[in-house]
């Protein structure tokens, strides 16, 4: 279960001990699909240990569903898009507006991000074939949701690919992002909504970076 942080004797915070242990948790919230011919994608690398988890549970197929973030020059933590497998990209008209970017610098972190996401395809699956999600329900995991820019490019690709359903899962998420995922997905599950929200990372007792070998492991 999640441990908590004390302060004056009272608990004030919920954390996971690690993605696993969130992956854990989530597929507890996710039975109800068990008998739905779900997929598992696992957004990488942090999604994919929380992933793992939820498809023992739900004893369901485990692949990567590949999706690159697109930052603002100069200031790469801010997205203002993503791209997927299979061609799909998502601006955030907002943040595009804001940091005034044409459609040249648009098109050329584009091309480099789909550049990375064919290297990676290509490192993670080893030679194997996509997990098929047409006809089936999708459920596609990630280990938190901030701006959840990711997660609408991965939502798009997945309904691209024929899925039948979409269901977003997440041990954490902004609770503003959650809600605003319900429009693009058919069902949003989340552990925890804590407000104020802060980051992902906060919600982990162990938050280290997963390691590409992991990655492969996993899926193996």
């Amino acid at each position: 279960m999640p441990v908590g942080r004390r302060g004056r004797g009272k608990l004030i915070a919920v954390r996971f001990r690690d993605r696993a242990e969130a992956g854990r948790a989530l597929a507890g919230e996710l039975q109800h699909l068990r008998s739905d011919d779900a997929v598992v994608l696992a957004l990488p690398r942090g999604g994919v240990p929380v992933a793992a988890e939820v498809a023992r549970g739900l004893d369901a197929p485990l692949d990567v569903l590949l999706v690159r973030k697109l930052g603002v020059p100069g200031h790469e933590e801010l997205a203002f898009g993503a791209v997927a497998s299979g061609g799909v990209r998502v601006l955030v008209d907002p943040v595009v507006a804001d940091a005034r970017l044409d459609a040249r610098t648009i098109e050329a972190a584009t091309e480099a991000a789909r550049a990375e996401l064919e290297r990676r395809e290509q490192l993670y699956r080893a030679g194997r074939a996509p997990v098929d999600a047409g006809g089936r329900t999708a459920v596609i995991v990630d280990d938190g949701l901030a701006t959840g820019a990711t997660m609408r490019a991965a939502v798009q690709a997945v309904r691209a690919l024929g899925a039948d359903r979409v269901v977003v899962a997440v041990p954490v998420a902004a609770p503003e992002t959650a809600r605003a995922l319900r429009d693009v997905a058919d069902d949003v599950v989340v552990v925890l909504t804590p407000t104020p929200f802060l980051a992902v990372g906060s919600w982990y007792a162990d938050f280290e970076p997963v390691a590409d070998d992991e990655v492969r492991r996993l899926l193996a």
